[in-house]
């Protein structure tokens, strides 16, 4: 790699690059870091003064409406967005949306050209469609539990899958007791088992832990080996993170509290029973400030916090933890806005996205911004291929034996798809 090249990807490391939404509607400070991109309003030609929606316009031009609640995923060549929340009528689709103030609906991000499209899926979507748990498995997306309007009225306790690639859902029928109907929690993939930690019913908050056998179906209630007032406190927003062997608790709260980050509690696998690790806090500043509804990544043995709600602000910071050292680190980076209730995913090749949320709690404000930042150095792979996209956008209109005799490998012809 030239130094010219090694330069380029150095500076990509936390920047925010805002990809689509519209701008927010007052100066947030943030325009000195990165570049917007202004974003169109459609209209009627017929009647100039009527807004077409945004989730109605051909593919290329639509976006997701703004929302908060909602999950994402993401693998080489897609950002997946299921679900979501939004009481804004107009925001949220208006007369069209039958689902209001909810979104029953997956839309995807494809990297390649840089366009959204409602996805067309067959099946039994969920109705349970705010605060769910999702995660990508393989070409399956995993969601699971969530609630309806009113909140905490309408819970669900089911797994439902979405082949993304032949676009269908299915309900996984599973064996066992079922976790109770909760939202808010948070689950991983870990050696063919599903692990849903905490969340809440809407009255009551939640310390269990349950895994799913995703070969047998099974579902299994674990009772871990600690007396009852050795277990992490009851929670619900929170996030997961594991090296195989422990799973991680980051963050959460309740409605009235966020829990801090200057000790987490680990799940042993091995040993059946929690453990309390104590962080080290950066250097200069300290520990992260406590936080719920935030978002959370995970490359290899780091992993990555950003945004969230403290109890009193919205953060808009990121900040890096690593599972060998549990030494905290502040990243440069810092959101364009101050959002919660987000999501977040990352890619194979370590670009985190991160899409809608709240940005403002007295007008209740919901944005529609998907950004994007790297976490690591890109690799030379990635920089030539992002470079080449914006040299020739017309790359993903060619058939794929165009493409090969152009030199394209197949894993990159699939991203193009």
């Amino acid at each position: 790699m030239s130094s010219a090249d090694c330069s380029r990807s150095y500076n990509q490391l936390n920047k925010f690059e805002k990809l689509s939404g519209r701008p927010p509607t007052r100066d947030s400070g943030s325009k000195k870091r990165i570049r917007w991109l202004q974003a169109r309003r459609i209209f009627s030609p017929s009647c100039p003064n009527l807004r077409i929606p945004n989730r109605f316009l051909r593919e290329g031009d639509c976006a997701p409406p703004a929302r908060s609640g909602h999950r994402c995923v993401a693998d080489s060549a897609n950002l997946y967005v299921f679900g979501g929340y939004n009481p804004d009528f107009e925001e949220a689709g208006g007369s069209e949306n039958e689902d209001y103030p909810l979104f029953r609906e997956l839309w995807r991000f494809h990297f390649a050209t840089a366009t959204w499209q409602q996805v067309p899926t067959e099946g039994y979507m969920p109705t349970e469609l705010a605060s769910m748990s999702a995660v990508l498995h393989g070409n399956n997306l995993l969601v699971f539990g969530g609630t309806g309007i009113p909140f905490g009225e309408s819970n669900g306790n089911d797994v439902h899958v979405c082949n993304v690639h032949y676009k269908r859902w299915n309900l996984l029928n599973c064996r066992g007791k079922k976790p109770n109907r909760i939202y808010g929690q948070a689950m991983v993939i870990i050696n063919g088992y599903l692990y849903v930690f905490g969340g809440t019913t809407g009255y009551v908050y939640s310390t269990d832990l349950h895994r799913l056998d995703l070969t047998t179906r099974e579902w299994t209630h674990l009772k871990p080996n600690n007396p009852p007032t050795d277990l992490p406190e009851e929670r619900y927003r929170h996030e997961l993170a594991h090296d195989g062997q422990r799973i991680y608790i980051l963050g959460g709260g309740t409605s009235w509290t966020s829990y801090p980050l200057d000790k987490i509690h680990a799940y042993n696998l091995e040993t059946n029973s929690w453990e309390e690790i104590l962080t080290k806090p950066h250097p200069k500043i300290g520990y992260p400030a406590a936080r719920r509804c935030h978002s959370c990544v995970q490359v290899r043995q780091e992993v990555f916090l950003c945004g969230g709600y403290n109890g009193e602000l919205i953060l808009a910071d990121l900040w890096k933890i690593n599972l060998q050292t549990f030494q905290w680190t502040k990243l440069p980076a810092v959101m364009p806005e101050p959002v919660y209730f987000h999501c977040a995913a990352v890619t194979p090749a370590g670009c985190m996205y991160v899409h809608g949320g709240v940005v403002n709690m007295s007008d209740n404000r919901r944005t529609g911004s998907l950004y994007k930042v790297w976490l690591v150095v890109p690799s030379l792979l990635e920089l030539t291929w992002e470079r080449l996209l914006k040299a020739f956008p017309q790359l993903s209109q060619l058939s794929p034996l165009q493409l090969l005799s152009l030199g394209l490998t197949h894993t990159l012809i699939q991203r193009l798809k």
